[in-house]
């Protein structure tokens, strides 16, 4: 199964791409960025506060803030971590039909998972991270031993391909393509569902989305050549750059929404991931500052884990385990500050569960 990729002296360990993966994790699932949302809330730390919190935020439609691009980073890193793993499998010998088993097996249980953290008592949605991984991952893997100009191909036809259902879908209510809840991904909701999305975000963006971890992909090809560290973050960063710059002169025209995945979106959002990748892998393997990097790697080691760990109850158990001791030790410090602190210990607990499991050299896989 495909030949094409080698194994060379970098694929042991490229520690950008655990780091990428850890720091999306962190953001993700700490739930470190409340301590701006307190300091906004209560009206402290200024306008410098203020700014940094309201790039801790969703745009409510129209917009894009840091915190949209999470969850791009999150699909992409996906991507790029899928050839080392596919060659690891390669090289031990497996087929390319038991490769695929273990990808289908890995995208049911991905779409399990975000079935059951998508539920409530109103119904179901699938527009959690992991049910609309479940279905990039497979798509970049049935893809990935194509050229990469296929590749490409694929994933800019899935993006075009939504933008122009969503202009022509002539079912009255739904065919306002940039219109909250009047578009066609709230019409898939409604079928797929029985009601609204929650907060605006439709399960479709399954589709588009796919082009995030395609995409991710062929930088994780890339990193596994021997090409010279330059030549690699010059491919990176040209059409990062281009990428972004095309995706805001998009927006007057098609208006940069994260919540549908719109093509503008879909643009910026991939030239920022390319960026990251590129600034990663120049900070960490190419001048070697590996020592916070490692800080941020071992979360980044057992992602699927401490993402439903966190969801599943994990959020309120270590908060309830830290706010007997931070309530009395800070209460000197008044509401505010006890808040700020346990946060803070919260966090700290989660990156501690998974330097536990590092530790033992225990990595859960789906």
């Amino acid at each position: 199964m495909n030949d094409k990729i080698k194994l060379n002296q970098e694929q042991d360990r490229i520690l950008s791409i655990d780091f990428f993966r850890g720091f999306t994790m962190f953001m993700l699932v700490t739930g470190i960025t409340g301590v701006f949302h307190i300091l906004a809330d209560s009206q402290k730390g200024g306008v410098i506060i203020e700014a940094i919190n309201k790039q801790l935020e969703h745009a409510e439609w129209n917009g894009l803030f840091a915190w949209d691009l999470i969850q791009p980073f999150f699909m992409f890193i996906v991507g790029v971590a899928m050839p080392f793993a596919v060659s690891k499998r390669i090289a031990r010998g497996d087929s390319w039909n038991k490769a695929l088993g273990h990808v289908l097996r890995r995208s049911f249980l991905l779409l399990a998972f975000g079935f059951m953290l998508g539920a409530d008592k109103d119904g179901f949605s699938l527009t959690n991270v992991l049910a609309q991984l479940s279905f990039t991952y497979l798509v970049a893997f049935l893809l990935m031993e194509k050229d990469f100009r296929w590749q490409l191909a694929v994933s800019f036809i899935l993006i075009i391909l939504a933008d122009v259902l969503y202009r022509i879908w002539p079912v009255a209510g739904f065919n306002q393509p940039f219109t909250a809840d009047h578009n066609f991904g709230s019409w898939v909701d409604v079928k797929l569902t029985g009601r609204l999305a929650h907060d605006r975000w439709v399960a479709f963006n399954a589709i588009p989305t796919s082009a995030h971890t395609i995409w991710g992909v062929l930088v994780g090809k890339l990193l596994m050549q021997n090409f010279p560290h330059r030549k690699k973050i010059l491919i990176l960063v040209i059409p990062g750059v281009i990428a972004v710059i095309a995706g805001y002169l998009m927006n007057p025209y098609i208006p940069i929404i994260k919540r549908l995945c719109t093509s503008s979106f879909m643009i910026v959002s991939g030239g920022y991931c390319l960026l990251a990748m590129a600034f990663s892998y120049w900070l960490i393997d190419v001048l070697k500052i590996r020592k916070f990097a490692i800080f941020f790697a071992i979360m980044g080691m057992n992602p699927i884990f401490i993402y439903l760990f966190w969801n599943l109850g994990g959020k309120n158990l270590l908060t309830g385990m830290a706010e007997p001791f931070t309530s009395r030790l800070f209460l000197w410090g008044g509401e505010i500050t006890i808040s700020i602190v346990t946060t803070i210990v919260v966090a700290a607990m989660s990156w501690y569960i998974c330097y536990f499991l590092y530790k033992r050299k225990i990595f859960i896989k789906l």
